[in-house]
């Protein structure tokens, strides 16, 4: 776990005072470190309270203990019928990977994963039958039985309404760690019967350490890649991959926004299809990532270098593009993408909303 030692202690207090809850929701922005915290959590929890300490860490190092339950998003297993209720367990053998392999991923990371082409994974009822089950049955070692939900806010109506009776009555020593990136999304009636906890970003000086200690990165380059990653450790890691997706991101940012200056319909209507072969993910995290750009390029002309957390490569751009960012249109160019990622995650037609997005942002850019 990289840094969060505030969040850390205070779980810590919370058992060593015997005020544990039996439902904890763990909020924040993607790459803090919310699953990472909560599967050391698990692992303490189990560990501690278990008959054989050795055998139980033996079994976490693996992530295979019987007392530790996984819940998350998946899609449907090629083969399957409509009928068949989609579980977890559908893809258990490729989520032992992911997280043996790291314990800071997102939702795109899991999609590839599971092969998910552009399908949108879920949690369904299904899997709220299956969690019933497996919770019914005694702690294997005499302790704790700790129930990871990652990404809750996934699941459907159905699923939720009988989650919500799992949590309003929990097994015998049962504890749920819900690790939650959009907890508005979650029933309000879920929310009212957990302890939320809002993570911060990883502090810069976390990061910068973590790049130098565990990646062999120089000083200057790690303090450079830590301020751009924006707390987030997956962002840090993201700037080392010379193909990753973000590079990609910026690539269509900037000839949306050369194309969008140059009034080119043409090409625009070409960059939209473009756009809309990408699967609704990739999409809405594009969408996402042209948000905090508009946001940076605004604050690049006030010339406060503190305030700016570009890598060097976005802000080669922003020193000739920034000027066109300014107050006159910096909130309406903000809230266009912000509509758009919402149509798009409400399966609107892609090529049409990216066009209707490219030509408002021909009017916006002139904007003074």
């Amino acid at each position: 776990m990289i840094g969060q030692r505030t969040t850390w202690d205070r779980m810590m207090q919370m058992v060593s005072e015997g005020r544990l809850p039996h439902a904890i929701l763990l909020c924040g922005p993607e790459g803090c470190g919310k699953m990472a915290l909560a599967m050391e959590f698990a692992s303490y929890l189990i560990t501690e309270s278990s008959q054989n300490k050795e055998n139980a860490k033996a079994m976490l190092n693996k992530w295979q203990h019987p007392d530790l339950h996984f819940t998350f998003p998946v899609i449907r297993p090629s083969g399957t019928s409509s009928e068949h209720k989609m579980v977890s367990d559908d893809f258990a053998q490729e989520w032992n990977q992911l997280v043996c392999d790291t314990q800071y991923f997102n939702m795109d990371m899991w999609l590839e994963r599971m092969n998910a082409a552009n399908q949108q994974a879920q949690i369904g009822v299904g899997e709220s039958d299956a969690l019933t089950r497996k919770l019914a049955l005694k702690s294997s070692q005499g302790g704790y039985k700790v129930s990871i939900i990652w990404l809750p806010e996934r699941m459907n109506e159905e699923c939720a309404n009988k989650m919500l009776k799992l949590i309003e009555e929990p097994p015998t020593q049962t504890v749920f760690l819900m690790v939650c990136q959009q907890p508005e999304i979650l029933l309000e009636t879920i929310l009212s019967r957990t302890q939320r906890i809002d993570m911060k970003r990883i502090d810069t000086a976390d990061i910068e350490e973590a790049l130098i200690t565990q990646r062999a990165i120089d000083p200057e380059a790690a303090h450079r890649l830590a301020r751009a990653s924006h707390g987030s450790w997956l962002r840090a890691l993201d700037e080392l991959d010379a193909d990753n997706d973000k590079k990609q991101y910026l690539e269509m940012f900037i000839q949306l926004m050369r194309l969008a200056y140059q009034r080119n319909v043409k090409e625009l209507k070409h960059w939209s299809d473009t756009m809309a072969q990408m699967g609704r993910e990739r999409q809405r995290n594009m969408l996402l990532y042209f948000e905090e750009l508009v946001r940076e390029n605004f604050m690049y002309n006030f010339h406060r270098p503190e305030l700016n957390y570009m890598t060097q490569e976005e802000e080669n751009f922003a020193r000739n593009f920034a000027r066109f960012i300014n107050e006159a249109n910096v909130i309406e160019i903000s809230e266009l993408l912000q509509r758009c990622r919402r149509d798009i995650r409400q399966n609107a037609n892609a090529k049409m909303t990216f066009f209707d997005m490219a030509l408002q942002i021909i009017v916006l850019l002139i904007k003074k």
